[in-house]
């Protein structure tokens, strides 16, 4: 397996993936060209953010997207990891791991100075994960407006 940056003709698979997340999370729904158009905006420009594939076998197994802002408590960029799914049929082969591992020490390289993540608030295996990989939860509490 090997990760790397996600390029446009990733986008198909990077589609169904986000499918696949949307499905089992409460708040969000899949829709194909809402997502194709935020995929295709982030890949476009590099200072928004990044996704990251896991590739096996010629095939995108997995991927994490980062967007970039400044934080003006830290001074410094910091990143928000937006989205994070392994395929169903490669799960539990560690590749989850390796592929936030490569999205950290993508983000440091960058030059951000934390990641924030949301998780849903009854997914206490994701929860596990992420903090089995250094984070924590937060005081803070997200709201939301729809704009």
């Amino acid at each position: 397996m090997s990760v790397r940056l996600a390029t446009a003709a990733d986008l198909p698979a990077l589609c169904q993936l986000l499918a696949q997340l949307f499905a089992q999370e409460a708040e969000f729904t899949p829709d194909h060209a809402a997502q194709q158009r935020g995929l295709a905006a982030i890949l476009a420009d590099p200072a928004l953010g990044a996704i990251l594939v896991a590739v096996e076998d010629d095939r995108v197994r997995a991927m994490v997207s980062l967007l970039y802002t400044v934080s003006t408590a830290l001074g410094a960029r910091v990143a928000l990891l937006e989205d994070m799914v392994v395929d169903a049929g490669a799960r539990g082969a560690g590749i989850g791991s390796t592929l936030l591992q490569a999205a950290i020490a993508h983000a440091q390289a960058e030059g951000c100075r934390r990641i924030t993540l949301l998780t849903d608030g009854d997914n206490q295996a994701a929860q596990r994960f992420y903090r089995r990989h250094g984070f924590a939860p937060s005081p803070m509490r997200p709201l939301r407006r729809a704009l």
